[in-house]
């Protein structure tokens, strides 16, 4: 008998009895949900409560730093206050040099992208440009438009800069340390396009008179002033400003891309090096500031070249009996192609351009006994 038994299980004939299932059923599985969506939720809120906690910590840190360096700076005889009326002219002042003296000097840049604009037959290439004006006019034909370019991108350079700084320090204590923190990157968008927006009308007039001057041959005026007057008594005072929405639609994104990428630049380099910027040295601040400003520069290029070449075709000189060009007659004549004639040239002047201007203007300011512009990111902890 026990050897049938065996005989069986070993066979598979002997089976065990089946154990009960069990099913959670509708129910069941609708609990079981309700929990994990609550779980998810506060999940949600313990990770939301965090990266709050982590803005009130970011910004409580930058209101102490900021705080310190202004007592700091109130403490220390004859060093300017930060955020003071002084300060926001010295920042202006800085501006004025840092602009002025960069468009000034790539005057010869600045000419030959100008006149391929307004005719991209009329040169070979920049050095071609260069070669073809410098026999013509020599050295001093290089700089045509200097005068106008000095005047005018020093006031707009004074305006930019001066504003961005104040701009930048109204928006933060309209919006509170903690958000000041976590939409620092809307306040530098908004604190360089509302500078930009002003700079502009002080720019306008000698941008008109500029373009007139590197447009025509012979020149149309041998100077500023005396372009001025003759834009004056030719076609009024309200042509000066005709060129005034173009401009803000070049120079307001390249503006607003000039300062939000510089500041994540540089935010970036000093993440990246792995130092707090207080360690470095001025000079070694001051390079990074020459980097990022480059870099910086590229993508200002790109982003207002059309508009660019709007301003320039505008201002272009027009035959006797020959209707002035508008914004949609230009278009229609050289496309969206055409928009993007002399990209090259200005790429390489504006990232040059670019670099130099913070280089500068970050320079006058450690001459001043300021800080340099931007920071790191605060670490996360």
């Amino acid at each position: 008998m026990v050897a049938a038994i065996a005989s069986n299980f070993f066979s598979g004939a002997f089976a065990t009895p089946a154990l009960p299932s069990f099913s959670l059923g509708g129910i069941g599985a609708s609990v079981v949900d309700d929990a994990k969506a609550k779980a998810d939720a506060l999940a949600n809120k313990a990770q939301g409560a965090a990266q709050s906690a982590e803005d009130k910590a970011k910004g409580a840190l930058a209101q102490a730093k900021d705080s310190a360096a202004k007592t700091a700076s109130k403490a220390a005889p004859g060093k300017i206050e930060l955020y003071s009326s002084k300060y926001y002219y010295t920042c202006a002042l800085g501006g004025a040099v840092a602009c002025g003296a960069t468009h000034g000097f790539v005057t010869p840049l600045d000419l030959v992208k100008c006149r391929k604009q307004v005719d991209k037959n009329l040169y070979k290439s920049n050095m071609d440009g260069w070669k073809k004006i410098h026999a013509e006019g020599g050295v001093r034909g290089l700089y045509t438009g200097f005068t106008p370019t000095l005047i005018g991108y020093s006031m707009q350079g004074a305006a930019k800069y001066g504003f961005y700084e104040f701009f930048k320090k109204t928006y933060s204590d309209m919006a509170g340390p903690e958000n000041a923190v976590k939409y620092k990157d809307a306040i530098f968008l908004a604190g360089s396009a509302s500078a930009e927006f002003l700079a502009d009308m002080a720019l306008v007039p000698m941008e008109t008179v500029k373009v007139r001057i590197q447009t025509t041959f012979p020149p149309f005026a041998s100077g500023a002033v005396s372009g001025l007057q003759k834009v004056v008594a030719t076609e009024g005072a309200g042509a000066l400003f005709k060129s005034l929405p173009s401009l803000w639609g070049r120079q307001i994104p390249y503006t607003m891309m000039k300062f939000w990428s510089f500041e994540a630049t540089v935010a970036a380099i000093y993440n990246a090096i792995g130092k707090p910027k207080e360690t470095y040295n001025k000079l070694e601040q001051l390079g990074v500031s020459a980097t990022a400003g480059y870099i910086a520069g590229v993508f200002c290029a790109v982003v207002s070249h059309p508009a660019d070449t709007m301003v320039s075709k505008l201002n272009a000189p027009v035959k006797p009996g020959q209707v002035k060009p508008s914004v949609g007659s230009i278009y229609s004549e050289i496309g969206f192609g055409g928009l993007w004639a002399g990209l090259g040239t200005r790429i390489f002047m504006i990232g040059t351009l670019t670099a130099l201007q913070w280089l500068i203007y970050d320079s006058f300011k450690v001459y001043m006994g300021l800080p340099t512009t931007g920071a790191a990111e605060p670490k996360k902890a």
